[in-house]
C-alpha cells in the first residue's frame, strides 16, 4: 500500500485524504518533520499559498520539502499547491521552487468567477471535471516539461518528471482519475 503525505496546514486536506482512501492507498498527514517520513508522494492542495507559506515557515517544513522533491520524491500540486511549486511566480518570489514553470496567480478571476468545465486530458482521460477557484495558470513551462491540459489556451495541468502541478481542484469532484495518475504513473 503506498503511503501518501497530504501537506495539512491548511486547505483541502481532507478532499484528497478522502480521494486517496478511496484508491487503496495510506494518506499521511503532514504538519511536522516527522510526518514526512517514509512516504511515496506528497500532495500539497488547494487553499491560500499566502497562508501556506507563512504555515511552511512556521512549522520548518520548507526546506525538507524542497529537499525531497530535489530527491525525487513525487509531488502533486493543486491550485495553490501548484503555487508553491513553481520556480517562478509573477510578480511575486517562488516559495519551494521546485518545478520548471512560470505560474500566474488568480489567472481567472475573484473568487465569485469560479467555475467548472470538462477537460479532456489525452494521457488520462476525458471528459474529466475541472473545478477552478481563484486558479493560477502556467504560462511557461521549461525544456522537458510535460503540458498535460490547456484551457482557452492557458496550460491548466503540467508534469516535470516526478512532479504534477494543476491548476485547478480534482479532488472536488468526485472523479479520481487526475490523482490516480499521479499515484500509479508518477508515485
Amino acid at each position: 500500500m503506498k503511503r501518501i503525505g497530504v501537506l495539512a496546514l491548511q486547505g483541502a486536506v481532507r478532499e484528497h485524504v478522502q480521494m486517496l482512501e478511496a484508491l487503496g492507498c495510506e494518506a499521511v498527514l503532514v504538519k511536522h518533520r516527522q510526518d514526512l517520513m517514509k512516504i511515496d508522494g506528497l500532495i500539497l492542495p488547494g487553499g491560500e499559498s499566502t497562508t501556506m507559506r507563512k504555515l511552511l515557515d512556521r512549522f520548518e517544513l520548507l526546506e525538507p520539502i524542497q529537499n525531497l522533491a530535489q530527491q525525487g520524491l513525487p509531488m502533486f500540486g493543486t491550485c495553490a499547491g501548484l503555487i508553491l511549486l513553481a520556480n517562478n511566480l509573477v510578480g511575486d518570489k517562488p516559495h519551494l521552487a521546485v518545478m520548471n514553470v512560470t505560474v500566474a496567480r488568480n489567472s481567472y478571476g475573484r473568487q465569485v468567477d469560479s467555475f467548472e468545465i470538462k477537460v479532456d486530458i489525452p494521457k488520462i482521460g476525458n471528459a474529466i471535471p475541472a473545478v477552478f477557484i481563484r486558479a493560477p495558470h502556467i504560462e511557461a513551462v521549461g525544456q522537458d516539461v510535460e503540458v498535460l491540459a490547456q484551457h482557452e489556451g492557458r496550460i491548466i495541468l503540467a508534469q516535470d518528471g516526478h512532479l504534477l502541478g494543476c491548476s485547478f481542484h480534482p479532488e472536488l469532484t468526485a472523479d479520481t482519475r487526475i490523482l490516480e495518475y499521479f499515484v500509479v504513473s508518477i508515485v
